[in-house]
């Protein structure tokens, strides 16, 4: 199958076995590319996006799967910066509204929604209570007004009476509650899905996206890789080689130096909250800037996050949450929660690793307030690695990370990026999302491309409804190369030891339908 994002793309979309397999081959071949990108989280999806459309031949590697790390661990949120400027950090909450409202409007309308974000409020110490967080929505609302989303995409925060809470978020203890605030911020359809949508674009404009191809060496003019479905190694010579791996970047530059946090999110099913369709939020004790919150997600799933904890020791590959952190985010929610969540009721956890800065002097403060910003760093081979931010800015770590490659290695003038006006697979107006002739649960999840993924023949149902035609499309057109990439990162199945259990069949009859033999 050929698919183009219509009418945008100079070369097919499509990410197949068959694709990497041609592309590998043919790197073995080439004297010398522009840009190696090492990482295929949503930083170095973006970075090959950036690269190949200002002109670049462009090569991403990813030693497992796309958003196989980081990237599929969020909060599920285009965060609009409003927790930066309660400690301060203007120019990375301008940052994020600017980039909330590129991916909302422009990138990737699809794959976007905005969300209510209700906070009730109680007696006593309600008023202070909702003036103090009131006063920071009305600030993040000016950065929304400033960086010209319309209302018509977010909605200007403010009070709501005690009924409307309650309709809202129906599983709040009714006892001493005086109302709510309601904010809104954009919520991402899936992280995955966002991630694999930049890659394809960025396959689209021409870029090598090869992944379960590890690299082993690093220097400043290439890599040494091996191919880990046929263990074969090849050298690859480049002009330029950005180091996108994110907490695992110092494994392969000794020059970069991160302090990892943890962010752990439950999940419950989302009859448990009431069926709400917005995000539930909770101060932390103790903290003026810290919120415990629900956030409604796919499947008929909700999660509730988010722990901030130093990642201490080794880094694995797949974080686990800690009994510690289940605890504190179930206290958090159960102080509103009209009946209480019990451990019975997390059918799942997960767990990322973040990126962070340090400051300075490398000072252990809490990783809550360590910032968020991004930084290309320099190694002494060569290398541009890129590190800290946030998925939100993917995109202007990914501007900032080609610019710094041109200055430092590719020599000339600088291309112009063109990330800020490029639609990613599948994107349509949101306000012409009816005139996709296709179910709105299949619009919600591919976009424009919605169509083409229902014209695919059928064939087994994995869990949850998810039909047999998604999954031959992760297949054919979204470059999984396993059954594990199906459930876990284009469909999220995986997350649920159940719905994996009871998915495994169709997503293996899936690749037998595509005619490839997965990788084990």
């Amino acid at each position: 199958m050929s698919t183009r994002i219509v009418g945008r793309t100079p070369f097919s979309a499509a990410l197949t076995a068959r694709r990497r397999t041609r592309e590998l081959t043919a790197l073995g071949d080439e004297d010398c590319i522009d840009l190696l990108v090492v990482g295929g989280g949503a930083t170095g999806a973006g970075i090959a996006l950036d690269a190949a459309s200002r002109g670049l031949r462009t090569v991403l590697v990813e030693r497992h799967d796309l958003a196989f790390g980081t990237s599929r661990w969020s909060s599920k949120l285009a965060h609009g910066g409003l927790r930066y400027l309660a400690s301060g950090q203007f120019g990375i909450a301008h940052e994020s509204a600017a980039e909330r409202h590129l991916l909302m409007t422009r990138l990737a309308p699809h794959l976007t929604r905005p969300l209510a974000q209700v906070m009730p409020l109680y007696e006593p110490g309600y008023i202070a209570r909702g003036a103090y967080v009131g006063l920071g929505y009305g600030l993040g609302d000016g950065l929304r007004r400033f960086v010209g989303t319309p209302d018509a995409v977010l909605h200007a925060p403010g009070a709501i009476g005690r009924d409307e809470t309650i309709r809202l978020v129906p599983a709040v203890r009714r006892d001493a509650l005086r109302g709510g605030l309601r904010g809104w911020d954009g919520q991402l359809i899936d992280d995955a899905r966002l991630v694999v949508a930049i890659a394809r674009t960025a396959a689209g404009y021409g870029a090598s996206v090869l992944t379960r191809v590890d690299a082993l060496e690093l220097t400043g003019d290439g890599a040494l890789l091996r191919d880990a479905v046929t263990g074969e190694g090849l050298r690859v010579r480049a002009r330029a080689v950005l180091n996108a791996t994110g907490v695992w970047a110092g494994g392969l530059d000794p020059d970069v130096h991160l302090r990892p946090s943890r962010g752990t999110h439950l999940v419950v099913e989302t009859s448990r909250l009431g069926g709400s369709d917005v995000s539930l939020t909770v101060p932390v004790g103790g903290s003026h800037s810290r919120f415990v919150f629900t956030v409604p997600s796919m499947h008929g799933r909700s999660y509730i996050g988010l722990t901030d904890v130093p990642a201490d020791g080794p880094l694995p590959d797949v974080p686990t949450a800690t009994h510690a952190e289940i605890d504190m985010l179930l206290a958090t929610v159960n102080s509103v929660l009209a009946r209480p969540l019990e451990r019975s009721d997390v059918i799942a956890t997960f767990a990322g690793l973040r990126p962070l800065l340090t400051d300075a002097d490398g000072d252990r403060n809490a990783t809550s307030d360590v910032s968020r910003r991004h930084a290309i760093i320099p190694s002494s081979s060569g290398v541009l690695s890129v590190v800290g931010g946030k998925l939100t800015t993917y995109r202007r770590m990914a501007q900032d990370a080609v610019d710094e490659a041109f200055r430092r290695r590719l020599g000339g003038e600088i291309v112009p990026s063109r990330t800020r006006t490029l639609p990613l697979a599948g994107a349509w107006p949101r306000d012409r999302m009816g005139e996709i002739a296709a179910r709105p649960r299949s619009v919600r999840r591919y976009g424009a491309e919605a169509p083409f993924v229902e014209s695919l023949p059928d064939g087994p149902m994995a869990a949850r409804g998810v039909t047999a035609q998604e999954l031959q499309w992760g297949v054919e057109v979204e470059g999984a190369l396993s059954v594990d990439d199906l459930l876990d990162r284009r469909t999220r199945l995986g997350l649920v030891a159940a719905d994996r259990a009871a998915s495994a069949g169709a997503a293996a009859e899936a690749f037998a339908r595509a005619g490839v033999e997965p990788v084990g």
